[in-house]
């Protein structure tokens, strides 16, 4: 049936936009914006019509969410970060076909999920910001996912991951690429220090700390990483509490996932926060197992959200 083709942890952060732009920011972002570059044309290269983006700056409060309009067109400015990004442009087909066969899957495995086709939802920066450098030309198709989960379990988001994929590779006749759109660590600058910090994290603690999982990603210790990451996503401020990362290894097999993570755009700060991007191979899995994550209920976690 279907394929999911190429799977990936990217950056959007809003200095790409105005690292276009005139001014004294212009050209230093480009090192993040040719890794989105580069992450489209292997897209293109692979045949895949729709790009699933696992979008941080969507929050949600109860269940997750599909934006698979038949389109999206409109002119954005960020409210948390209207100096950054204002008046950028966007125009790309949705997919409502599959965001409902994504939706129906997810349900089916225990994972209530909404579709939404006839809204006017508009996709949040996390999902525009990579649409305008991999699909400027709106050759793919989007489907944005809510990864903003104030009141789940990463548990929850790492089935998502799983169901998502079961959903293509056994009911969707085509190729798609899931990207889990937001950062490593992300603790801002803090108010008025924002310059100081526009190309450095903000303690040498949390940038070790991200230095430190890029190497285990890098080495494919995936179990190391898949039972760090509830502590990972709060201690080190993970962004969005790092579903977007959940959902990407839960479509990938979790801690059974074996293969090494590749660097295409170097670790970078950006105003405090720490980011990459980065392709994890997509590797063949058994179709009938569902991840366990090692960070699960039963260890008594609570909700990330709760714990910050």
């Amino acid at each position: 049936m279907g394929k999911l083709a190429l799977a990936a942890k990217i950056t959007h952060v809003p200095s790409m936009y105005l690292s276009e732009l005139p001014g004294p920011r212009q050209g230093t972002r480009q090192d993040a914006i040719d890794g989105h570059i580069e992450i489209g044309r292997r897209c293109r290269a692979l045949g895949v019509d729709t790009l699933v983006v696992f979008d941080t700056h969507w929050l949600v409060n109860a269940n997750y969410h599909l934006n698979c309009a038949a389109g999206f067109e409109g002119v954005y400015t960020s409210n948390e970060l209207p100096h950054f990004i204002s008046n950028l442009p966007y125009a790309f087909p949705g997919h409502p076909g599959l965001g409902q066969l994504l939706a129906r899957t997810a349900c089916e495995m225990g994972v209530e999920t909404l579709a939404h086709t006839g809204t006017s939802l508009a996709p949040e920066y996390g999902t525009l910001v990579p649409m305008r450098y991999m699909n400027a030309d709106g050759h793919f198709k989007v489907v944005s996912v809510s990864a903003l989960c104030m009141a789940h379990y990463l548990d929850d988001s790492a089935r998502l991951g799983w169901a998502l994929r079961r959903a293509v590779e056994e009911h969707y006749d085509g190729t798609v690429a899931f990207l889990a759109s937001g950062s490593l660590s992300h603790r801002f600058a803090q108010n008025g220090l924002a310059p100081e910090y526009a190309f450095r994290v903000w303690s040498p603690f949390l940038e070790a700390l991200d230095r430190e999982v890029v190497q285990i990603w890098q080495r494919g210790d995936w179990k190391t990483f898949c039972g760090m990451l509830p502590e990972y996503a709060s201690k080190g401020h993970g962004e969005g509490f790092m579903h977007d990362t959940a959902m990407l290894l839960g479509a990938l097999g979790w801690s059974g996932y074996d293969a090494q993570a590749e660097v295409v755009t170097p670790y970078f700060g950006a105003s405090g926060t720490g980011q990459i991007n980065a392709v994890f191979p997509v590797t063949p899995q058994d179709g009938h197992a569902v991840p366990q994550p090692v960070a699960s209920r039963a260890t008594g976690y609570t909700p990330v959200s709760a714990r910050l």
